[in-house]
C-alpha cells in the first residue's frame, strides 16, 4: 500500500510542519535539491518532532542546517552513534537540538528529528543532496521527488530496525496539515524542448533565446501526497562529457575535496546485432504478495500494478529466442515455481507459461524474497547458457541489505534486471541487487507503462558480453588519475557508464587539455570511446562533482554491508565526514546552544504518521480491505482500481488530474455477474496480436488472427497471394504489417517479436517474401517499407 510521507498527529493535536519549499537546479543529467521544512510548534509544551522521508538511494545527501530566531546553525557530520548521544544529551538537559539520520535498513529512508522546539518558536530545516538522473526509453531525464514511503514487509525473525517504516501511524489522505511548493530551474547547453508532470505545473519559461535555461513551478495548491515527476526533455541526449571540478578551497591536499575531480560519461556506441541471440537461461521472479494488489500510482485509474506485471511478463515470455532456457518464480510469504528446473523454450513450455501467468494473482501474502532468490542459485547454471535474472516488485522488504548480499554473493554466475513497481517502491532494494550483479534497474509507476522498460532491459541482456574492459587516460607530466568509483565492467548499447576520478599532483597554470578512452572487445573487435577535456577546473561552490563521487565510493565501501572491517568502517566515516555525505555510520546533528534557560515541563514526543491513499492504516500485506465503516467507497476503490487496458496517467503542463472513469463501474459490473471470465477485461488488439504469435515467431492464419485485423478469416484467406505461399507465411507477413501500421507509437514493446517474425520469414518465405509484402500493404491499406523485411 502506498503511503506518502507527513506529519500528522492521530489524535489530532497541532502539528508542527506548516510547509514544505523545495529548490531543484537541474543541470544537464544532475539534480541539486534543497528542501526547507518550517517548523511551529503551537502547543504549550516543547515537542519533539520526528520526519521519517524517502530520498533516492543514489542521492548524497551532504548539507543540513537549522534556522532559528534569525540564527543560522550549520549541523555537523559525526560517526553516528556519537550524534546521537550528543542529540540525546542536549535534549535531556532541555535543550534545542536537531538531528538527520540514515535509517539503519535501508539506504533510501532518513530521519529528521526536532527536539526541543519550545512553545510558539519557529524553526526551519534545510536538507540538500545531489543526484545523478536516469533516462527514459524516450529519452526525457526524469527527476522525482518522492514523497510515497510504502510499509516494508518484515519477516518473521529480522531484527526490530527493520520496521521503521511499518511502526510510523498512518492518517488518511487528504488530511496533510501543511503545503508543499516546489520551483525548479533547469540548464542544458544542449537545449530544453519541453518539461512534463505527472502534477499539474505553470508555464515553462525561458531565460534566454537560445532555450538552454529555463524555470518552472508546481501549480498552488498541490498536495504532497505522491511522488512528484518531472521529465526534461532536451534537444541532444547521449551526448559524451567530461566535468573537471575544482577542489574545496582550504581543504588538504591529497585529500578527496582537496584535488580536483572529474565526472565522465560515456555513451558508447554498440552495434545491433545482425542475428539474435539463442542462448541463455531467462529467470523471471514476480512479486505475488498481497501489495502487489493496489494501484500503481494515487490515480484513481490507475492500474493494477499485479495486472502490469503479467502483462509485461508475457510480453517478455513471447519476445524469448528459440534455444534459451526459462522459469518463472512467484514470492509472496511462500514461493512457488512453474517448473521445477528451468526449461528449453518451445511452443509447449511457452503456452504452458503463458496459461499459468495469465491466472496468476497477488495472494501470496508478504514480500519474502530472500527464499527463492536462495532457491534459484541454488541450482547450477547451464554451460553456454548466461544466467539472467529479472525481479519485478514493489520493493516492500525489510531486509534489504540482507537480500543485496545474496545477490552480490552470487554475481560472478548471473545479471540482475530489477523493477520497481508503483510509486515508492524502495530504490535501496532496486537499484542495490543490480548493481550488485552489473544489471540494470528501472522504476515504473502510473506514469508510465512498465513494457518499454521491461523489453528494453531484455534486449539489453541479449546483447553480447563485452570483454577486456580498461580505462585509459593522457594526462600532462605530475598529474595521475585515482578511481573513486569502479571503471564499468558491463557496457550496454544506448545507456550512460559514469566514472568519477581525482586528478592529483600539481596542475599546470594554464590548465592544459587531457583526454580518457574506453576500449573494450565485442565479438573479437575492438572499440574506443576517447574523450578529450580541458584541465581547467570549473569553480563549484557546491562541489556537486564531489559530492557525488563521494557517494559512489561510499556506496563501493558499504558494498560489505555488516561484514565490514574496523578498517572498512574507519575508511567509510573518513570519507563521510570530509565530503559532508552522510553514510550509514554516520549522521547530522546540530545544537542551539542559545537558547537560554532549559526548557521546563514534560517534552511531548511526535512520532509523524505517513498519510496513505485509502485511509489510515498500519502495515498489512495487502492493500488495505479494512476500513472504518465510514469508508466503503475507499474499499471499492482499492479493489477495483482500472484495468490492464486501462491506459497509463497523462502526464500534463497545467492540466488538472483525471477524473475516475467509468471503467471502474464496468469492472462493478462484471464481477457482479458472478461469471469468472467476464471479469477479465478485455485485452488490448496489441496484446491479442501478442499472445497470438508461437514461440518460432510465426502466426497461424485462423479467425482469432483475423479478428484482431478487423476481418473475417475467409476474407484473409482469400487474400492470400500467387500459388505455393504458405498460410503461415501469409499471416505472418500480415502480423508484422498490422505492427507497424497501427501501432508504430509502441514498437520498443513489440521490436524484439518482429525480429523472430522476421527471420523466420527469411527463413520459410523464400521468393514469395516481397509478394506478400506488396499483398499485405494493399489488404491493410498499409505502406510498410521492403527494408522492414531485409528485401
Amino acid at each position: 500500500m502506498a503511503r506518502p510521507c507527513g506529519l500528522l498527529t492521530s489524535s489530532k493535536e497541532p502539528v508542527p510542519l506548516k510547509s514544505i519549499s523545495v529548490a531543484v537546479a537541474i543541470g544537464g543529467f544532475v539534480a541539486d535539491v534543497t528542501a526547507t521544512l518550517r517548523y511551529k510548534n503551537e502547543e504549550q509544551s516543547p515537542v519533539e518532532s520526528v520526519f521519517v522521508f524517502p530520498v533516492d538511494e543514489d542521492s548524497a545527501v551532504y548539507g543540513f542546517q537549522a534556522e532559528v530566531d534569525g540564527k543560522t546553525i550549520v549541523a555537523e557530520m559525526q560517526e553516528k552513534r556519537q550524534a546521537q548521544m550528543s542529540y540525546e544529551d542536549t535534549v535531556a538537559q532541555g535543550q534545542e537540538a536537531f538531528l538527520l539520520e540514515r535509517d539503519p535498513s535501508s539506504g533510501d529512508v532518513f530521519s529528521c528529528s526536532v527536539g526541543n522546539l519550545p512553545p510558539g518558536q519557529e524553526a526551519k530545516l534545510s536538507v540538500s543532496y545531489v543526484q545523478e538522473l536516469p533516462l527514459e526509453p524516450d529519452g526525457a531525464t526524469r527527476f522525482v521527488l518522492p514523497a510515497v514511503l510504502n510499509p516494508r514487509y518484515v519477516p518473521a525473525g529480522a531484527s526490530e530496525a527493520s520496521g521503521v517504516t511499518s511502526q510510523v501511524p498512518r492518517a488518511a489522505r487528504g488530511e496533510l496539515p501543511y503545503t508543499l511548493s516546489l520551483s525548479a530551474n533547469i540548464h542544458s547547453p544542449y537545449g530544453i524542448e519541453k518539461v512534463q508532470s505527472n502534477c499539474t505545473l505553470g508555464p515553462l519559461r525561458y531565460l534566454g533565446a537560445d532555450q538552454a535555461v529555463a524555470q518552472v513551478s508546481l501549480a498552488e495548491g498541490q498536495q504532497f501526497e505522491r511522488d512528484v515527476e518531472l521529465l526534461v526533455y532536451y534537444k541532444q541526449v547521449n551526448t559524451p562529457s567530461v566535468c573537471v571540478e575544482a577542489a574545496q578551497p582550504g581543504a588538504q591536499p591529497g585529500s578527496l575535496m582537496g584535488e580536483a575531480a572529474v565526472m565522465v560519461s560515456f555513451y558508447p556506441s554498440i552495434p545491433d546485432p545482425k542475428e539474435q541471440a539463442t542462448t541463455g537461461e531467462f529467470i523471471f521472479v514476480l512479486d505475488r504478495s498481497g501489495s502487489m494488489s493496489c494501484p500503481m500510482s494515487g490515480e484513481l485509474h490507475s492500474q493494477l500494478r499485479i495486472d502490469s506485471a503479467k502483462e509485461t511478463l508475457l510480453l517478455l515470455l513471447k519476445s524469448l529466442p528459440l534455444g534459451c532456457f526459462f522459469n518463472v518464480y512467484g514470492f509472496g510469504s511462500t514461493f512457488d515455481s512453474f517448473f521445477p528446473d528451468s526449461v528449453e523454450y518451445t511452443q509447449q513450455s511457452m503456452e504452458e507459461a503463458v496459461q499459468r501467468v495469465k491466472a496468476l494473482s497477488a495472494n501470496l501474502g508478504g514480500t519474502e524474497i530472500l527464499a527463492p532468490l536462495k532457491s534459484i542459485f541454488g541450482k547450477a547454471c547451464r554451460p553456454e547458457h548466461p544466467r539472467q535474472l529479472f525481479v519485478f516488485t514493489d520493493g516492500e522488504v525489510g531486509n534489504t541489505e540482507e537480500v543485496i548480499a545474496e545477490v552480490r554473493s552470487h554475481s560472478p554466475t548471473h545479471r540482475c534486471f530489477s523493477f520497481g513497481i508503483g510509486e515508492g517502491a524502495s530504490t535501496a532494494l532496486i537499484k542495490g541487487i543490480a548493481r550488485a550483479t552489473a544489471g540494470s534497474a528501472e522504476f515504473i509507476t502510473g506514469s508510465g507503462r512498465m513494457q518499454p522498460k521491461a523489453l528494453q532491459s531484455l534486449k539489453r541482456s541479449l546483447q553480447p558480453a563485452v570483454q577486456n574492459v580498461s580505462l585509459n587516460w593522457t594526462l600532462p607530466p605530475g598529474l595521475e588519475p585515482v578511481l573513486l568509483s569502479p571503471a564499468p565492467s558491463v557496457i550496454f548499447g544506448g545507456q550512460r557508464s559514469i566514472v568519477y576520478a581525482q586528478l592529483t599532483g600539481k596542475q599546470q597554470p594554464s590548465g592544459g587539455t587531457g583526454s580518457v578512452c574506453l576500449r573494450f572487445t565485442l565479438r573479437g573487435e575492438a572499440f574506443e570511446n576517447t574523450l578529450p577535456f580541458t584541465l581547467q577546473p570549473d569553480s563549484d561552490s557546491r562541489l556537486t562533482v564531489h559530492r557525488l563521487a563521494a557517494k559512489a565510493q561510499l556506496q563501493t565501501l558499504d558494498a560489505s554491508g555488516r561484514q565490514a572491517s574496523d578498517e572498512e568502517k574507519a575508511k567509510v566515516i573518513a570519507v563521510s565526514i570530509q565530503s559532508g555525505v552522510v553514510s550509514s555510520l554516520t549522521a547530522y546533528v546540530a545544537i542551539h546552544k542559545e537558547l537560554g534557560q532549559p526548557l521546563q515541563g514534560p517534552l511531548v514526543r511526535r512520532d509523524v504518521p505517513l498519510t496513505g491513499l485509502f485511509g489510515a492504516k498500519s502495515y498489512v500485506g495487502a492493500c488495505p480491505m479494512t476500513s472504518p465503516p465510514m469508508m466503503p467507497l475507499v474499499m471499492m476503490d482499492c479493489r477495483l482500481f482500472g484495468s490492464p487496458a486501462s491506459p497509463a496517467p497523462n502526464y500534463h503542463l497545467g492540466r488538472a488530474a483525471p477524473k475516475m472513469r467509468s471503467a471502474i463501474q464496468a469492472k462493478v459490473a462484471r464481477e457482479a455477474t458472478g461469471d469468472p471470465a467476464a471479469q477479465d477485461p478485455e485485452e488490448s488488439p496489441l496484446l491479442r496480436l501478442v499472445s497470438l504469435q508461437k514461440a518460432d515467431g510465426s502466426w497461424a492464419l485462423d479467425g482469432a488472427l483475423a479478428s484482431v485485423l478487423g476481418m473475417k478469416e475467409e476474407e484473409v484467406a482469400a487474400s492470400l497471394p500467387g500459388q505455393g505461399v504458405d498460410a503461415a507465411v501469409w499471416a505472418t507477413v500480415l502480423a508484422v504489417v498490422w505492427l507497424h501500421s497501427t501501432s508504430g507509437d509502441q514498437k520498443d514493446e513489440w521490436e524484439l517479436l518482429e525480429g523472430k517474425a522476421v527471420a523466420w520469414l527469411r527463413a520459410k518465405a523464400g521468393a514469395h517474401l516481397d509478394e506478400c509484402l506488396r499483398a499485405a500493404n494493399a489488404l491493410l491499406k498499409a505502406s510498410v517499407a521492403p527494408a522492414v523485411f531485409g528485401l
